[in-house]
């Protein structure tokens, strides 16, 4: 198994309607597996990784970068309608901060 597989970021959960663990890789959304256990699951979530990057490599398709290997700047945009944008710039006054130090706490 590739090295890179063990780099992934991997979710597991429980499916109530299937009454088994499902495991997700969060870089390959279209993929799923499932087991017994959530060991068995993320094993065999491994495997199918695994097999989708030799399958990609022989088709010269782009492998997907773990986000473990992501750098990130530390800034988003986002675009908010007027009015929560005031009732932002508002909130953050009455607690005197910035409007990004006030969404900030809030997440």
């Amino acid at each position: 198994m590739d090295n890179i597989v063990e780099k992934y970021t991997y979710r597991i959960e429980w499916s109530e309607e299937d009454k088994t663990h499902i495991a997700k890789c969060l870089e390959f959304p279209s993929l799923l597996a499932h087991g017994e256990t959530a060991q068995e699951a993320l094993k065999e979530m491994e495997f199918v990784v695994s097999e989708t990057i030799s399958w990609m490599k022989e088709e010269g398709e782009v492998i997907p970068e773990p986000l473990s290997a992501k750098k990130y700047k530390g800034n988003l945009t986002l675009r908010v309608p007027p009015e929560l944008h005031r009732a932002l710039a508002i909130k953050a006054l009455e607690q005197s901060v910035s409007i990004n130090q006030y969404i900030v706490s809030r997440l």
